[in-house]
């Protein structure tokens, strides 16, 4: 009987584990989306306020439907703006979170869908010995930093910010791990530190670098006169 209650317990924080893995997740891809379609959702207004309406042939649904399709393209046009017009140190802390949270979000993901039985690929092994993702985490890291200070092109410099950063977020996912020299990555202690701490760290630098390129990039659209300027 106490073995079949320490089971239960095991398997109940597994569970846990497993949904806050999933929760933490759909949090990210949430806070990403809302921001895109909060800012779609001012430019809308944008246009509704300065420019005059379409012809009364376009009626309700359609009028929206049409206002809404600009707005996108507005919000687009801003981001692209945005980001060229980004100095180069926000440009690679934006690189660098991008990649950080994509590659954490994916690897734990991929992560829960094998322990589920949902996802297509199994862990890596060679050998018979079981690869941790940290081990490319970490040979992804070092080769694209040693490339980035080799390198003399800005360029390509901010580009290599994306790998490094999914370096690091391979690496971070698996921290606990490195720490205790043991294998607690769905345990209480392998879990919630590393999601809480940097899932909530990387979304919210994210978002405020992107709502920062944002407003830069809307300025530069509006002074081409890409889109309807506020008085």
């Amino acid at each position: 009987m106490r073995r079949l209650g320490v089971w239960i317990a095991r398997r109940t924080a597994r569970r846990r584990a497993d949904r806050l893995t999933m929760g933490l997740a759909v949090v990210a891809v949430a806070t990403a989306g809302t921001v895109f379609a909060w800012e779609a959702a001012r430019l809308a207004r944008r246009r509704a306020q300065r420019r005059p309406p379409p012809p009364t042939v376009l009626k309700g649904a359609e009028r929206r439907l049409g206002r809404a399709g600009r707005a996108t393209q507005d919000t687009v046009a801003v981001l692209v703006e945005g980001y060229e017009a980004t100095p180069r140190l926000e440009t690679v802390l934006f690189n660098l979170l991008t990649g950080f949270v994509f590659a954490f979000a994916l690897v734990r993901l991929s992560t829960a869908g094998i322990r589920g039985g949902w996802w297509p690929a199994g862990n890596v092994r060679v050998g018979g010995r079981h690869i941790h993702h940290f081990v490319p985490g970490i040979l992804v890291a070092f080769g694209s930093g040693a490339l980035a200070l080799l390198t003399e092109s800005q360029r390509l410099e901010q580009t290599l910010a994306v790998p490094f950063g999914a370096g690091i977020g391979l690496t971070f996912d698996e921290a606990a791990l490195l720490l205790d020299l043991r294998d607690v990555y769905w345990t209480r202690e392998g879990v919630l530190s590393v999601q809480l701490s940097l899932g909530i760290a990387a979304t919210l630098g994210g978002t405020i670098l992107a709502l920062r390129m944002l407003r830069r990039g809307e300025e530069r659209v509006e002074a081409a006169g890409l889109i309807p300027a506020v008085g």
